[in-house]
């Protein structure tokens, strides 16, 4: 018979009114505002790569993780999606959240310490919101992203300017959220229905797999995400190569660039030892070594997201 399993009809879901809230609209940054600055002789051979590979034709996909957002550059993500630079954005299911709160409050980021000591954690009403958009869009055959996006956008939240999810689905460019079911908090509240979630998010699996088809000549970058990032891109592009191959296509000559805080080797060329820490942060063996061996490129930049995307983002604009 069944295990028995938590009865959500039980949990006390409070307004987000009653939230504190440790990051606001105040804390974005604009494209002109000054940032800290970041030197690095490959970013401007980075920017190039980008540039190049959009006027062939070629992908240019950015993965990121849930601080990016947090760091306040979505300007700079937005904008590079309003010129056709970004043809692809991929983020997991923290991102997701922090861009809708923002787009609908103006504020995000609780104080995990103290909620979960309260047992408040996630359990905010507006924020349970998402799984309604998410149903709704499972119903209409619509990705995770876009569904957001789209509840974002034709809902007229107040910053809606400012997320990266309305912008997709107002750009028509594929913005798609990767989730691990019981990763979010979203996933805590009574109106999470986990086959929605599901289907919603593979189909957002299956439309990054469809862009990975088009990185011959391409460029992928990722920000801050050390597991959805490697593991996501990883299937989808076995997937692309496995009909690629079939064609007689080649799906080899990439860059890959990956934005972590994490130390790293000076040459990021040659897998880590196994039983090391190193081998084990996936972003390097995956992105900057394993995927790009048959005929790519691939660079590491360790910086602050609030410095190195904005410097990567300038350096594009100033070679277009």
């Amino acid at each position: 018979m069944p295990y028995p399993t938590f009865d959500r009809s039980r949990l006390l879901i409070k307004p987000l009114s009653e939230r504190v809230h440790d990051l606001t609209t105040a804390d974005l940054m604009g494209l002109e505002d000054p940032y800290p600055p970041f030197d690095h002789p490959n970013i401007p051979v980075l920017a190039k790569a980008v540039v190049q590979a959009r006027q062939q034709g070629a992908a240019v996909i950015l993965m990121m993780g849930g601080h990016v957002i947090r760091s306040g550059v979505q300007s700079h993500i937005i904008d590079l999606m309003s010129r056709g630079i970004l043809t692809h954005v991929a983020m997991n299911g923290g991102a997701s959240i922090h861009d809708y709160e923002l787009a609908l409050i103006g504020a995000t980021t609780e104080n995990v310490s103290r909620y979960v000591a309260e047992g408040q954690f996630g359990l905010w009403h507006e924020t349970g919101q998402m799984n309604e958009a998410i149903s709704q869009g499972a119903k209409d055959g619509l990705g995770l992203g876009e569904a957001l996006g789209r509840a974002i956008e034709l809902g007229q939240f107040q910053n809606r300017s400012r997320s990266v999810l309305a912008a997709g689905y107002r750009l028509r460019i594929p913005t798609t959220v990767h989730v691990g079911i019981g990763y979010d908090i979203i996933h805590e509240h009574p109106n999470c229905n986990g086959a929605d979630l599901g289907v919603s998010s593979y189909r957002d699996f299956l439309t990054l797999a469809q862009s990975v088809t088009t990185l011959e000549g391409g460029v992928l970058l990722t920000f801050g995400t050390a597991v959805m990032g490697p593991e996501v891109l990883l299937k989808s592009l076995a997937m692309a190569r496995n009909v690629a191959h079939q064609e007689g296509r080649r799906i080899a000559h990439f860059t890959s660039a990956v934005f972590d805080l994490q130390v790293l080797p000076e040459n990021v060329s040659q897998e880590a030892a196994r039983g090391t820490p190193e081998y084990y942060f996936r972003p390097y063996k995956t992105l900057l070594v394993r995927t790009i061996s048959d005929g790519g490129k691939s660079y590491y930049f360790r910086g602050e997201h609030r410095s190195t995307l904005p410097t990567l983002y300038h350096k594009i604009i100033e070679t277009l």
